[in-house]
């Protein structure tokens, strides 16, 4: 095929215990979908249908990385949350099919700047510039489903500096990843290498140039990041 200049190259994750890598299609984010976490940024929590946000299949960053302190922001926070990778798609999936879709799992961290999302959600704008920047979506390798089958309760946590700061369990999601597929390819026709981080627990917080920061889901890979 004869391209103008050269393309990029497709953005990929690793794949724990194989040497083949995961193509990432896109990456779709659940807002708000752990109770405790949308009381701390300031709405109560109600079983109304999922919304979600979407970041650049590029922002994925693999866990080990290095991570400039983004520009544009002076409130830099940390997300942690349960990955979903898809190997299968399709449009209106049943939920009771929903999870004959997924690849595997692992751990991610929406980087947020979460400055700019207040300032967007207050004038009703999109949150673009305060989700979707360069190197906002690192994430630890994905087990196969066949390793770790569909991971339904078990901790979840992020340090930063070796201090705990989140701290839950991925059985308190307000919506399961079953009902999160189910759901969202009602809105989007769902494709193999797509991502869906499935949203946080509470105790979100800043960073800063410095911060080692540290996670992980019980059963997945552990992740690791500094921010420099």
């Amino acid at each position: 095929m004869n391209y103008a200049f050269t393309p990029a190259r497709a953005p990929t994750v690793a794949i724990a215990g194989d040497d083949a890598l995961f193509p990432v299609h896109r990456i779709y984010c659940v807002g708000r979908n752990y109770a405790a976490h949308a009381r701390e940024m300031g709405a109560e929590p109600e079983r109304e249908p999922p919304f979600f946000f979407t970041k650049p299949a590029d922002a994925v960053v693999a866990s080990g990385s290095a991570i400039p302190y983004p520009p544009a922001t002076e409130n830099f926070h940390h997300e942690i949350e349960l990955v979903v990778g898809l190997g299968e798609g399709g449009a209106a999936i049943d939920e009771a099919k929903a999870l004959d879709c997924v690849f595997g799992y692992g751990v991610g961290i929406d980087l947020t700047r979460r400055d700019l999302q207040l300032a967007a959600r207050e004038k009703g704008r999109p949150w673009d510039t305060g989700k979707a920047f360069d190197r906002s979506a690192p994430i630890a390798p994905l087990h196969r489903v066949q390793e770790v089958g569909h991971p339904a309760a078990g901790a979840i946590w992020l340090a930063v500096n070796g201090e705990v700061r989140q701290k839950g369990d991925i059985g308190d999601l307000i919506w399961n990843v079953a009902e999160v597929i189910a759901v969202l390819s009602r809105q989007f026709e769902l494709r193999p290498g797509d991502l869906i981080f499935t949203g946080t627990p509470a105790g979100v917080g800043p960073l800063v140039a410095g911060d080692e920061v540290t996670g992980g889901i019980e059963g997945l890979s552990e992740i690791a990041v500094v921010i420099v």
